[in-house]
């Protein structure tokens, strides 16, 4: 299989990506591949060091408040349509794939308009504006949430999961005592993304006491850029502080609660594990789309909800202390998460770029 891939600005578009590839190439390994960026965001560091061709393109996305810098934004999507349209010739794919940021839109369009089959792919529950653009010359359409396909046309759309989530099922569970935690307690994961959040940090500090005492131990992931200014604080015996972890399924495929952001690649892993969570969405992202993930969650008892606005005083220990020790609660919260998940993701969009390679 030729493949062209695009996705970029986070690690939510991109690991899903890489995540394909690396089906793709489980099932075909002769395939070849081309990755289409950014010229200045996340993948342009990440994907070259998985050793898959990678070619950039300079695209931005629209402003809302000032916009008369969309001129610029319309003029590099001319520029980037043409170049792509001539990659596209050059490497003559079976199939383009865009799994979301606006590097996609010029790569699934241009495929399309030289009659070239294209599959997107949604990782949140609420479309972006370019997956909801793109729809309409896309061959196929990958959903993550069920409640999303209300958003595209029935007849191409495909509850195939999160990619991401397969990953996570596969990997070897770690040690707990390697974050030097106890074998026999119960264990909360706390991790607000690879950067962390300061302002969740800065609460943390403040709520390091309430723990002291507690039958239950918390590793609270940082992120590297806070580390240092936490660790600056005296924390309780129970309370293990770490900057970031690689492979974060391993621990917490241990881990009793999760308290986490609610980004897409983020909750595809608490549901193929079956964590139950507390879910702060980041209020800072694009059309509020980490609140309307946690809500499909919320709404089905499988997570609770805890608005970055609402953390005052003891508000994290209480719902913590509410859940951990409720063996009902957390086995319903379990359950619950059945709904959502798909357990081969990766495989079932195989699958659909299989069958839309062989004209299905």
């Amino acid at each position: 299989m030729r493949v062209i891939i695009s996705a970029g600005g986070t690690g939510g578009h991109i690991y899903p990506a890489l995540a394909i590839i690396d089906k793709i190439k489980e099932k075909e390994p002769n395939s070849q591949f081309l990755y289409i960026g950014t010229h200045n965001r996340m993948e342009n560091d990440i994907v070259p060091k998985y050793g898959i061709p990678f070619k950039t393109i300079e695209i931005y996305g629209f402003y809302r408040k000032q916009i008369w810098k969309n001129f610029k934004t319309l003029s590099a999507f001319i520029s980037s349509y043409k170049k792509c349209k001539k990659m596209i010739k050059e490497f003559k794919p079976d199939v383009v794939i865009g799994v979301g940021g606006y590097v996609t839109a010029p790569v699934v369009y241009a495929a399309h308009k030289l009659g070239i089959k294209t599959f997107i792919h949604e990782q949140n529950s609420i479309p972006g504006k370019c997956n909801s653009l793109l729809s309409r010359y896309a061959t196929k359409i990958g959903i993550s949430f069920k409640s999303s396909a209300k958003y595209f046309p029935p007849e191409k759309t495909v509850f195939t999961g999160n990619p991401c989530s397969e990953n996570a099922i596969k990997m070897i569970p770690s040690e707990k005592k390697e974050f030097g935690l106890s074998r026999d307690k119960k264990f909360v994961l706390c991790v607000m993304g690879s950067l962390g959040s300061e302002k969740i940090n800065d609460f943390f500090i403040k709520s390091l006491s309430l723990f002291n005492g507690k039958q239950y131990e918390i590793l609270f992931v940082t992120g590297k850029n806070s580390y240092d200014k936490v660790m600056e604080n005296k924390f309780p015996s129970n309370v293990k502080i770490v900057p970031y972890i690689d492979n974060l399924p391993r621990i917490m495929k241990k881990a009793d609660i999760m308290v986490s952001r609610a980004g897409a690649s983020a909750l595809s892993e608490i549901i193929a594990l079956k964590i139950p969570s507390i879910l702060i969405p980041s209020p800072y992202v694009p059309d509020n789309h980490q609140y309307k993930n946690a809500i499909d969650l919320v709404n089905k008892k499988a997570a609770i909800l805890l608005e970055e606005k609402d953390l005052v005083g003891d508000i994290l220990v209480r719902k913590i202390d509410e859940i951990i020790f409720d063996e009902a609660k957390l086995n319903s919260m379990k359950n619950n998460l059945t709904e959502f998940g798909v357990l081969n993701s990766s495989t079932k969009i195989y699958e659909v770029l299989r069958g839309i390679c062989d004209g299905k």
